[in-house]
């Protein structure tokens, strides 16, 4: 996507890729497809833009966090697939953790719950279990080894996207956060938590600010764009929405609703512990300043719930399902906890599986339809109730963005849900905004933040049309309903 001063988009071009589900639980990328496919996107928005790309003042990159790539630093070539986010093939290795009571340093450090969601069971995994390259020079060689000699790599999909781009090996402070290796307090990569997960110091990527003024690089002008231009911007991209949205402040707060959603609060300098299951996870970080901190509530399926409706032919697309669900008056009692990957915040249960509940004969696909939605409005209350008791902060309004808020009828249910208003921006594509801010700050495109506040303009606010009591009741069982979710995967991980 590329963004113009007032931050509105002239140009975009989008690709799926491929997901690639070897085992129950399992969830894979192709890293060069996903390299190939940036390539191709850059190179067509520009051109349905009539655009050069000597007009690029900078490029930022926002990325699904978490999702892990080993590859030779050399050859640019990955060891094995990425390791999506949502793969849960490391569960049995969190539950080492937690039975060697590690879970408590692990979040004291990082901020984080011990769990498969984030990077360092994931590159553990990677080191363990992928098939040594056969280079080129026939260098063999346990994996390991070669990363301890310096020969791998490991990083998120910024850092491989940012070494592809400009031959560095470069992520930001946001996305060291989410690896589980990395001291949020200190700032750091943690000699101790390497050491846990076995790997080698070698592997990790240099750490620098979300908004960087020294640039982590720039692009190779014999390169797919043919110029040279400045890399100066990354963020994860919850931290890119909470950018994007202008979440400057403390008490600022954003969910992003797409494959999963994600509900962020800006702390300010303050790392807040959470007691409550969310996380507490570094905001963004611009050249010269100090970190700004955030508490996160993750939420792993809301949107891929309504990707599943389509799936098994409940739907045909995503723009039906508020039709459907407007045709019936309520779920009749049925209740859809769509935990396909586990529960995140604030169950952390690895474990548990999707679950319909409080079907009869009379259910039709309009009532779990309706359902599904529902369970992204509750699965958001369970994460805005746990950040008001953590923060203190009583949520007035909440800035909302993601594809799925396009569906006015989810919009409302969420603001009678969590019984708050709902503000929805005109630019809707936040994350990517975010990432392009933030590059666009670092090359003095905009000199203030002062500035990025004045770009955001509300489309349409919405307000709690229901009782409190009224959606208490409803809410009441949904906890009900993720009980009966909870543990249900004994054996799947274990085969």
């Amino acid at each position: 996507m590329v963004f113009d001063h007032a931050g509105q988009v002239v140009a975009n071009a989008y690709e799926q890729h491929e997901q690639i589900y070897p085992n129950p639980g399992w969830v894979e990328h192709d890293p060069m497809e996903i390299w190939e496919n940036t390539q191709q996107v850059v190179l067509d928005g520009l051109a349905d833009a009539g655009l050069d790309a000597d007009q690029l003042e900078a490029i930022g990159i926002t990325n699904q966090r978490e999702t892990t790539i080993v590859w030779d630093k050399d050859s640019g070539r990955p060891v094995h697939n990425a390791l999506v986010w949502q793969d849960r093939r490391t569960t049995d290795r969190v539950e080492e953790l937690q039975e060697a009571d590690k879970v408590e340093e692990i979040r004291e450090k990082t901020g984080l719950e011990a769990d498969a969601y984030f990077s360092a069971t994931k590159t553990e995994w990677i080191l363990d279990n992928a098939e040594p390259l056969k280079m080129q020079s026939s260098r063999g060689g346990d994996l390991r080894d070669r990363a301890r000699a310096g020969e791998l790599v490991m990083g998120t999909i910024d850092s491989w996207l940012i070494y592809n781009l400009t031959g560095n090996h470069i992520t930001d402070v946001t996305n060291a956060s989410r690896t589980m290796l990395y001291n949020i307090r200190d700032l750091e990569w943690d000699d101790e938590l390497l050491e846990e997960f076995n790997v080698p110091k070698e592997m990790v990527p240099e750490v620098r600010p979300s908004s960087d003024e020294d640039y982590y690089g720039h692009t190779d002008p014999d390169g797919f764009l043919g110029e040279e231009v400045p890399v100066a911007g990354a963020l994860g991209d919850q931290q890119a929405a909470l950018f994007g949205q202008t979440c400057f402040d403390e008490g600022d707060a954003k969910n992003t609703y797409g494959t999963g959603s994600f509900y962020l609060m800006n702390t300010g300098t303050d790392a807040v512990e959470s007691d409550h299951g969310l996380l507490t996870t570094i905001g963004f970080q611009m050249s010269g300043e100090p970190v700004q901190y955030a508490l996160e509530g993750s939420i792993f399926i809301t949107g891929a719930a309504i990707e599943w409706l389509e799936d098994v032919d409940l739907i045909n697309n995503a723009a039906q399902t508020a039709e459907l669900a407007r045709s019936v008056d309520s779920t009749d009692g049925v209740y859809m906890v769509p935990a396909f990957t586990g529960l995140g915040a604030p169950h952390w249960d690895g474990r548990a599986r999707g679950t319909i509940v409080g079907m009869t004969r009379g259910t039709s696909k309009e009532h779990i339809v309706r359902a599904t939605l529902e369970s992204i409005a509750y699965q958001t209350r369970d994460i805005a109730e746990a950040m008001e008791a953590d923060s203190g902060v009583e949520t007035t309004s909440l800035r909302v963005d993601g594809g799925a808020v396009k569906n006015n009828f989810l919009c409302q249910l969420q603001s009678d849900i969590i019984q708050t208003e709902i503000a929805r921006p005109e630019v809707d594509e936040t994350t990517a905004l975010g990432s392009a801010y933030a590059a666009g700050l670092a090359v003095g495109y905009w000199d203030t933040v002062d500035e990025l506040r004045d770009n955001w303009q509300v489309d349409r606010d919405f307000t709690p049309e229901k009782s409190q009591g009224e959606v208490d009741k409803l809410y009441s069982r949904w906890d009900d309903a993720v009980e009966r979710s909870k543990d249900w995967a004994i054996d799947e991980e274990d085969e």
